[in-house]
């Protein structure tokens, strides 16, 4: 795919097939990741990746009240969970960059991977200090965010379709209300 076709295309997707992603696809997810941008090279990003389903239903059963909502996760073959190491943060005006640099490494790993096919859906429902327990991470690590990976199920599920519908996830604002040319 081009570029502006993947951007174009990428939508959430929460319904996979049973399909393994394969493991040169991953390799070329976490290469995309690992060569991002990030403030004076820090590079903070930290990518913790579950492919045994057994592990990806119980990290889904471990997400804390505001991550039931993720209960499809339990179907993706694979599931990648981006955190940053905040003893590589930059401060600059009082803005912490780990956040942003683990956000665009991440986007470009999701990127890649619907480049070859596979479908994802960016979570922030989630607890992070439960998960964070549970995955017994570094004190030093936070999450920024997870995402299941596979390849897209034939037919979408009815909690998909109401998602899409509700979040309005077509919608986008036209460039005259994002764009401000100071010329």
């Amino acid at each position: 795919m081009e570029l502006m076709e993947t951007i174009l295309t990428r939508h959430s997707v929460r319904d996979f097939r049973d399909e393994p992603v394969p493991e040169e696809v991953l390799q070329d997810m976490l290469e995309a990741a690992r060569l991002a941008p990030s403030a004076q090279n820090r590079q903070p990003w930290r990518f913790i990746i579950l492919r045994d389903r057994e592990k990806i239903r119980s990290l889904a059963a471990n997400c804390g009240l505001i991550g039931l909502s993720n209960f499809f996760i339990k179907k993706a073959p694979m599931l990648v969970i981006a955190c940053a190491d905040t003893d590589k943060n930059l401060r600059v005006n009082g803005q912490d960059y780990y956040l942003v640099d683990t956000t665009i490494a991440f986007h470009q790993m999701i990127l890649t991977a619907w480049s070859h096919g596979i479908g994802s859906c960016w979570l922030a429902a989630f607890s992070e200090k439960k998960l964070k327990s549970w995955l017994q991470l570094p004190k030093s690590w936070r999450i920024i965010a997870l995402s299941p990976f596979g390849y897209p199920a034939e037919k979408t599920g009815v909690y998909s379709k109401v998602l899409k519908t509700f979040a309005g996830s077509k919608d986008r604002l036209p460039l005259e209300q994002i764009v401000r040319y100071l010329d």
